[in-house]
């Protein structure tokens, strides 16, 4: 394994579905595949196609060109061996090749549109022959159909139909209780065979590290076999659901009409207008900021969590690939990155509108479920992340009409806070805080729970939740004071308002000087229910200092960004906890109580340069960032998955990229400050 680049990539559609593995080309997840369709959008995400095994005959001798990981840790075959090229941009590219032929493999997942049936989930694939002879490719589609987190066993019970037709074949899993999702192979050239075979025990290393089953079996239907002229090429399409009757014939010509129309849609933004699932792009004029090309590849790694939630009929923002779904804190904390560094006011005000359409006592859902289920409220902090977003959005857009129709559900999580509302998230009347305490649960973004117990206890008064409590009630000043001027306002109803919210943003505003650790120069990072305050380095302070409206002295706000800079920084974002605590784990790494132990105990998070940037930008306003980006910015290139930015890393140097591969806020706040770094990187 150690002379294998396993390296990822990704590819995704903007329903839900995506297609990942790595260079080498050997699946090491159980989330690798070809095609993972999300059934229901962005959810029911589904392994249908795991990839298709090849082998080229050039002047009677095989080669074989796939790589695969067996039990045992076996590779078989050394495809790689062949591998002469990978290349990410402007879609994946493997070209595989000897002294007398080439061989080049390419992808494209096109974007879907819930109401074009035709342009729905779906892969595309291409190979294309260039050599001195005519040869003969072998492809054999490898298929499951199970749940992308789960593995496939092979089962006598479990069946695999398949109807063959012309250039294509319709495939469905079937056990006597249950019947699969059906979808269709076709092919512009070649001779099918079926024959059914199980490939038993692949072998997933990714998953072993983490202490997660490791082992599946899935299964081939048959094999296509097809005569190749030199410089012939083959496309392939993997798509959801039974072949339209009156489609055309699959051509080569095809694939390269996915090509243009996702290069029109993503590499000509921000200057084109084409339509997308969701709005126009609706981008400034290009700056050179917009024209720089490694500012191009981050807006196009921000696309891919944009996405369709069927069950609310509008946008949302997956949290992270492979494995997370649409969260609302992460929503909300990366939006403005996604969405309004990027203009897509469209996709902002329809996000907003759906949270806020969905407030219930207060609080903002943390996670939509599928349809016909209920939200999940599980946070303390999703509600003023919503506020602090809003706030951003209107001082972009000056979209006071959206703000008259929000100005209820504000009112609706005032209310929620100060009456208290679920978990026994309140206000302390005596100080004007926020506070709450509930037993089993972690309601901040520091969210790991084990066996019950959070790891990282944080009831009674989060710095940064108080923090975010004080800007809202700005924010609810300041629009009480704008729907002032509007036609018809109730004037003194909304004077009285304007008026509370301000004298409670002063009293909470006095009342933050709590939090401040004189000893340490920092800020404690909560409150205990006991009002015993906790003096451990955390991230949170800097949160607590990158909002909009910040209440935090500016000698404080110095000092804390000082010790954050000493004590947590590191090139790829800031620690969770300081190495000199005694509490600190430096590697996340193990199975999952392991990794959960180490989650927010020292490891790095790579969003949090965002607020780093923002909280030193106000302080130290005349000094540059103390941020070399040069290494954030090869890993988005270069490292883990290529194009995108990693979720977590070790706090321990050389900090080693963990968690998912492909994390929103990362992405986001990349976007959102890139400019502020100070650095082009490579590409420039």
């Amino acid at each position: 394994m150690d002379n294998l680049d396993t390296r990822e990539w990704l590819l995704s559609n903007g329903l839900g579905s995506f297609a990942s593995s790595t260079v080498c080309d050997a699946r090491t997840r159980t989330y690798h595949g070809w095609l993972i369709a999300a059934l229901d959008p962005p959810s029911q995400r589904t392994l249908l196609l795991s990839h298709l095994d090849a082998s080229l005959e050039v002047a009677g001798q095989i080669f074989a060109l796939s790589t695969n990981f067996w039990t045992g840790g076996k590779v078989d075959p050394l495809g790689y061996q062949l591998l002469r090229s990978f290349e990410i941009e402007p879609i994946p590219t493997w070209v595989w090749s000897e002294s007398n032929w080439q061989l080049v493999r390419q992808l494209v997942m096109p974007y879907g549109r819930i109401k074009e049936e035709e342009s729905g989930n779906r892969i595309l694939i291409q190979y294309r022959y260039e050599g001195d002879t005519a040869a003969t490719l072998r492809l054999r589609p490898v298929i499951g159909d199970r749940n992308f987190h789960h593995q496939q066993s092979a089962a006598s019970e479990l069946h695999f139909s398949q109807l063959v037709g012309q250039q294509q074949i319709c495939l469905q899993a079937m056990r006597p209780d249950w019947t699969g999702t059906p979808w269709h192979l076709r092919w512009s050239a070649g001779d099918y065979k079926q024959e059914g075979v199980w490939y038993w025990h692949y072998y997933y290393p990714e998953e072993k590290q983490r202490g997660l089953a490791d082992t599946e079996d899935l299964y081939s239907p048959g094999y296509l076999t097809v005569r190749l002229q030199p410089g012939d090429a083959i496309a392939l399409e993997a798509k959801v659901g039974l072949p339209h009757p009156d489609q055309p014939d699959l051509s080569p010509l095809d694939f390269q009409q996915a090509v243009q129309t996702q290069e029109q849609r993503l590499y000509q933004w921000p200057s084109c207008q084409v339509e997308t699932l969701l709005e126009s792009s609706n981008l400034p004029t290009p700056t050179d900021k917009g024209q720089s090309p490694i500012f191009q590849q981050l807006l196009r790694a921000g696309d891919q969590f944009i996405v369709y939630r069927a069950s609310i009929a509008g946008p949302t923002v997956i949290a992270g690939y492979h494995w997370f779904n649409d969260w609302g804190r992460d929503t909300l904390i990366a939006l403005p990155g996604l969405a309004l560094a990027t203009g897509r006011y469209a996709v902002a005000k329809g996000l907003l509108e759906t949270f806020g359409r969905s407030c219930r006592n207060g609080l903002i859902p943390n996670a939509f479920p599928d349809a016909g289920a209920q939200p999940f409220y599980n946070s303390i902090d999703a509600a003023l992340w919503w506020i602090e977003t809003l706030g951003l959005y209107l001082e972009a857009t000056q979209d006071w009409e959206f703000l008259a129709q929000q100005y209820p559900v504000v009112r609706q999580i005032y209310k929620g806070f100060m009456a208290g509302t679920d978990y026994n998230i309140r206000i302390d009347a005596a100080d004007g805080l926020v506070t709450w305490d509930f037993p089993g649960v972690a309601l901040t973004w520091m969210d790991a729970v084990i066996d019950g117990q959070p790891v990282t206890p944080r009831c009674g008064k989060p710095v940064e939740i108080n923090a975010l409590w004080y800007s809202a009630l700005c924010w609810a000043s300041r629009w009480a004071q704008q729907l002032l001027s509007e036609p018809g306002a109730n004037s003194r109803w909304l004077s009285n308002q304007r008026d509370r919210y301000t004298r409670q943003a002063q009293q909470v505003k006095a009342s933050l000087q709590k939090f401040w650790n004189p000893g340490r120069g920092y800020f404690y990072d909560r409150i205990a229910p006991d009002d015993v305050p906790d003096p451990k380095i955390r991230p949170n302070a800097v949160l607590a200092l990158s909002l909009y409206h910040c209440g935090f002295p500016a000698a404080q706000g110095r000092s804390v960004l000082k010790v954050a800079s000493r004590r947590l920084l590191t090139p790829y974002g800031l620690r969770s906890l300081e190495r000199d605590d005694p509490e600190y784990v430096g590697t996340y790494a193990g199975n999952s109580h392991y990794r959960d132990r180490a989650y927010h105990q020292g490891t790095v998070w790579s969003w949090l340069i965002g607020p780093f940037i923002r909280a030193w930008s106000r302080f130290y306003d005349s000094e540059p960032v103390p941020f070399d980006c040069q290494p954030m910015l090869e890993h988005f290139q270069q490292q883990a998955c290529l194009g995108s930015i990693s979720e977590i890393f070790d706090g321990d140097p050389p900090y080693a990229a963990q968690g998912a591969i492909a994390q929103a806020w990362s992405v986001a706040e990349l976007i959102r400050h890139y400019q502020d770094l100070g650095r082009q990187g490579k590409g420039e």
